[in-house]
This record gives C-alpha cells, structure tokens and sequence, in this order.
C-alpha cells in the first residue's frame, strides 16, 4: 500500500481549512438482499466448502368408505447443495517516518490504512455476492441458474429504454414482476420485504423523474406520486409488504446484451405456524427451516486485522475474512431483469 506525502508552499498569513475534502465512493445496497442485511457469521476460519440441507417431500392420500389393505405413504427425499468458501485479504505497510509525513498533511495514516482496506474488502465482498468469483460454479445471485429471467418489454410507445419509458408502464410492470414472485412462492396474503436493487439512473428514474399519471394510479397525491412512492402504497395496502428500493452502479451492464441488470428479490420467507388442523403447508413448520432466499456466510463479523513489525523498523498489517460467494437458495424468490438505458 502506498503512502503519498507532498511538501507544500503557502502564503502567510494565511488560513489553513481544519477538514480535508474526502473522496467518496458509492455506498452499495446490495446488503439489502441478504436477510438482516449483512452476511451470516457461521463459518470457521479453515471452512473450505458450505453445505445447505434440504428435503422435499411428496404427499399421497387413500379415500374411501372403509379402510384399504394396501395404503399409500409420503416420500421424503433429503439433498443437499454446496458453495466454496474464499480468503478475502490486503495489506497494509508504512515506514517508520511515514506516519509523521500523514500528520503533516492533517491525517492519521493509521486510521487511513485501516478504513481504505476495510473500504476494499467491503467492496471484494459486494463483488462476491452480486458476481462470486467463478460464474460457471453458479456464484454470485446474478449466477444463481434457478432465479426468474426477464427483459424489459417495450412499451406503448415502443420505448425500450427505461429511461424514457412510459411513468404507469413501467409503475406497472414492476408491480407485476413482484406479484410473479410473491405467486411463485406461494406467499400472496403473507407480508414480505422485497429490495429492489438497480444502478442509480434506474432508481433516479423511479424516485424522481417518474411520476405516475392519474390513469395509471388512482390515489390521493395521483399526478404527484412517482413510482417508488406508487409501488410502497399499493404493496403495502395489498399485502402488507415493504419494497426497499437500493443502489448500486456496478450493475451497469450486467443485463443481458450488455443493458443494465435489476434485481427484484425476497431475502427472506415468512413461514406462519400452523393455526388451523388441516394445514396444507404444515411440512414446512418442521425444524430447523432455513428460511433465508438469499445468503453469504463469513466466518467473523469484520475483517481480522494481524499487526507485525517490519525488520526495517515499518508496520505491515494484514486484514482478511472468509466467505462464500451470494448463494441464492429459493430461485423462485429472486428475479434478474434486463434493461436498456
């Protein structure tokens, strides 16, 4: 890691500003698409591979006016799938005098290393769960072979791009591809949270530039609402749901054909007990029921930072967790969708 230092010539009298002006980079929301969004800590440190469990089952039922012989049984069927775990490291490494350099120019080099490396471990980690690190293993949730599929359709207009797409189409077909979700994993009637994560032009055009004719949506505020406040009202009097609308400009051109790439997901399943006798999806209270859609396991809440002196009097310090690619484990529950700009 290299440590920058410059001499400056100034003015005197003069006035030095107390704040430095930082670089900023984009805070991802792509943490909302994991349950309590952020990874699960489960793993150990030496874990090479994780492993989901799971069981399907097959129901059979004799009728008639008096007892069978010969009755049917249910088949239980255990499987199981995997997900490679991978080391996540970087350095950092200054001289002895470099930190004395850094406070002249009004810096704790120290804190500086330390924020820029866990800056770029956050951002390897984005990188794993959105993309993982070999696509052909199925990594990453834009990898995942078992999500929902769907382009952007043109519109009325024959618009293909969203950014001059029709305001109550597209209102609308978003509220469409969360019902297809909501219906393919039997959950209409039960409140979900859904994120929908998109580069920043896309969310721009949904929270400012979007707003929803009186045709398409007929509410108090019709005419003023755009499509994100739209979406939030009718989900939420519909079926109690909450749509996290979040940002992330590294699915730029990740879409199909190199056009941008949405992902629509439910992070986790809300499975009710069982409160009536003749429940018909009362396998599905047996425990323990992974209910997360989506996942990452690491094995520690943040980075480990090992601190070592350098034989020529300088500090190295290495920083580095294991984790797993994103995994998405109920396909159904999760939609990647391509759109032009």
């Amino acid at each position: 890691m290299s440590n920058v230092s410059f001499g400056m010539v100034r003015v005197d009298p003069s006035y030095m500003q107390p704040n430095i002006l930082m670089q900023y980079t984009q805070k991802t929301g792509a943490w909302d698409l994991l349950p309590e969004r952020k990874p699960d800590v489960r793993l150990g440190t030496t874990d090479l591979v994780a492993y989901q469990r799971s069981l399907r089952v097959s129901t059979q039922a004799q009728v008639g006016q008096s007892m069978w012989s010969r009755l049917p049984s249910a088949s239980i069927v255990p499987s199981y799938d995997q997900m490679k775990t991978y080391r996540v490291a970087c350095r950092s490494q200054y001289q002895l005098f470099d930190e004395d350099a850094a406070r002249n120019s009004g810096y704790s080099l120290v804190d500086a290393n330390r924020l820029s490396a866990h800056q770029g471990i956050a951002q390897t980690m984005r990188n794993l769960l959105l993309y993982g690190f070999d696509a052909s293993n199925n990594e990453g949730l834009l990898n995942s072979p078992n999500s929902n599929r769907h382009n952007l359709p043109p519109d009325s207009h024959a618009t293909t791009g969203y950014n001059a797409y029709d305001n109550g189409e597209l209102f609308q077909f978003l509220l469409n591809e969360i019902a297809i979700i909501k219906s393919g994993m039997m959950m209409i009637g039960v409140p979900l949270r859904f994120t929908i994560l998109a580069p920043q032009r896309f969310i721009s055009k949904l929270s400012y530039g979007g707003i929803v004719q009186l045709t398409s949506y007929q509410r108090t505020g019709a005419g003023s609402a755009t499509i994100t406040e739209a979406i939030k009202d009718v989900t939420m009097r519909a079926g109690g749901d909450e749509v996290i609308f979040s940002v992330d400009d590294t699915l730029i051109g990740q879409g199909a054909g190199g056009t941008d790439a949405i992902v629509i997901a439910v992070p986790e399943l809300r499975i009710n007990p069982a409160q009536i006798a003749f429940d018909t999806n009362i396998f599905a209270t047996l425990t323990p029921n992974q209910q997360a859609v989506n996942t990452m396991l690491c094995d520690m809440a943040a980075p480990m930072e090992v601190v070592s002196p350098t034989p020529d009097g300088g500090t190295t310090t290495i920083y580095t967790i294991r984790s797993t690619p994103g995994w998405c484990l109920r396909g159904q529950g999760a939609t990647i969708l391509s759109a032009a700009f």
